[in-house]
């Protein structure tokens, strides 16, 4: 069963309720249609989004949802956590002197009806006996999969975790993603003939070597790390961000939450964990972060959506230990920071004030503070880029054969779900490219 729209109330429901018929049909007539759309070109995947928008305004609603997979095969799950507001909505010619159109809106609703009424892509019916294997089953690895199989491959995704979906079933917040809606996008995939084996890590229950002889290609979309040490007196006792998030979504019911949070970062992750503690808390959130306000790298939109939560922030702050009592955290000692000259990232390098120290009381002190690189590098003795795993244009590691995607080989730019599916797209489109040639070279010989 697909996903459908998440109608249980509480704190962290979605966000937005799905539209209605008649909500979404006055929506899409106020689409211009343009002409080379520039929110098509805001589209990492190029979605046709005046197409998909002009079968809504007809009613195809199934003619829709082919035009949206044609491009992109995880529709649902952009439709809710793509930074619209920064990519195709933030394109739209309505923007600058009126509303834009809301196309996530619109995208989710055609997503929803395509779950719901059972509308799937369209898969070659030629099968070419080539075999592919995918490690992680994360939107990059899934998007991936998904475009193998329709181009009539044969494709096996090993996953660590015990469900699929990577960081859209365990690591965004309900409130923009409920789970129901990550598993159901891996179920598609799925039916369009993608085979899922969960609790399968490489290095431990499978090997490189093992895969290469099996399988015709490899493909790494296995994401990040856990979130890095902060190097502090007392770390134990902080929660892992991705964990905190993970058990919101979970069993949100036994989630542990203080009554004086503090979250270490300024990401979107560390939004999404002080949100969590803001709705679920009966206290006081306030996210800490060791830059100003004009570094922060979550984006504009969920900033303001913090402020208006009542999540408070303290910046030019440098955590520097944890006080604990019995074990427990009572306090966060800090510093005071100035920023310097640029660093590697080009932002200003926070710079220590001496006899700055001072004392942020918690009950609950949470680090969200970004994601430590790809340890597949190291294991399988990969090229890398900044510590990311180094790939050419056509997605090839420096392994014949072996190919990366997603977050691990993001070492420029922005990490975000439909980048990832897009690189699985592209990476999906090169290895049929290279998997023809081979084949040709064969039967000339």
């Amino acid at each position: 069963m697909g996903p459908v729209p998440n109608e249980k109330s509480g704190p962290l429901s979605e966000q937005f309720p799905p539209l209605t018929e008649n909500a979404a049909a006055v929506e899409s007539d106020r689409c211009l249609f343009c002409f080379d759309a520039p929110c098509t070109h805001a589209c990492p995947t190029h979605i046709d989004i005046p197409g998909f928008i002009k079968k809504i305004s007809t009613g195809n609603l199934r003619g829709s949802a082919q035009t949206i997979y044609a491009s992109n095969l995880l529709g649902a799950t952009c439709a809710r956590v793509c930074p619209v507001q920064e990519l195709c909505e933030g394109a739209c010619v309505l923007g600058a002197d009126h509303k834009p159109i809301a196309i996530g809106r619109l995208q989710r609703y055609a997503m929803d009806y395509a779950h719901e009424h059972h509308v799937r892509p369209k898969v070659s019916e030629v099968r070419t006996g080539n075999r592919i294997a995918v490690i992680g089953a994360g939107p990059a690895g899934l998007s991936c999969a998904g475009e193998l199989a329709r181009q009539g491959h044969s494709a096996t995704i090993f996953e660590k975790r015990s469900s699929p979906g990577g960081l859209s079933t365990y690591g965004i917040i309900g409130l923009r993603e409920p789970m129901e809606v990550a598993l159901g996008e891996a179920q598609l995939i799925q039916e369009l003939g993608v085979e899922i084996q969960c609790s399968r890590e490489l290095g431990q229950d499978i090997t490189l070597a093992g895969l290469q002889r099996d399988f015709g290609a490899v493909v790494l979309a296995a994401g990040l790390g856990r979130t890095p040490a902060l190097g502090i007196e007392g770390e134990h006792a902080i929660v892992d961000g991705l964990e905190f998030i993970e058990g919101s979504k979970t069993d949100p019911g036994q989630l542990h939450v203080g009554r004086k949070v503090l979250v270490i970062g300024a990401g979107n992750t560390a939004i999404d964990c002080a949100t969590i503690a803001r709705r679920l808390g009966e206290g006081r959130v306030t996210i800490v972060y060791r830059r100003s306000e004009r570094e922060m790298t979550c984006y504009e939109h969920e900033y303001r959506f913090a402020r208006e939560e009542g999540i408070e922030f303290r910046f030019l702050t440098q955590p520097s230990r944890v006080l604990l009592d019995e074990g427990e955290p009572i306090g966060l000692e800090c510093m005071s920071v100035e920023l310097g000259v640029p660093d590697a990232s080009g932002r200003p390098t926070p710079m220590l004030v001496s006899a700055s120290a001072f004392i942020l009381e918690a009950d609950q002190i949470i680090k969200a503070v970004g994601q430590e690189r790809p340890s597949l590098a190291e294991l399988l003795g990969l090229r890398t880029a900044r510590g990311f795993i180094a790939v050419d244009a056509e997605f090839q590691t420096s392994l014949a054969g072996v190919y990366a995607i997603g977050d691990c080989v993001r070492s420029k730019g922005a990490a975000s779900t439909v980048m990832g599916v897009q690189d699985g797209k592209l990476a999906a489109a090169a290895i049929g490219r290279k998997l023809k040639t081979d084949q040709s070279k064969a039967e000339v010989r």
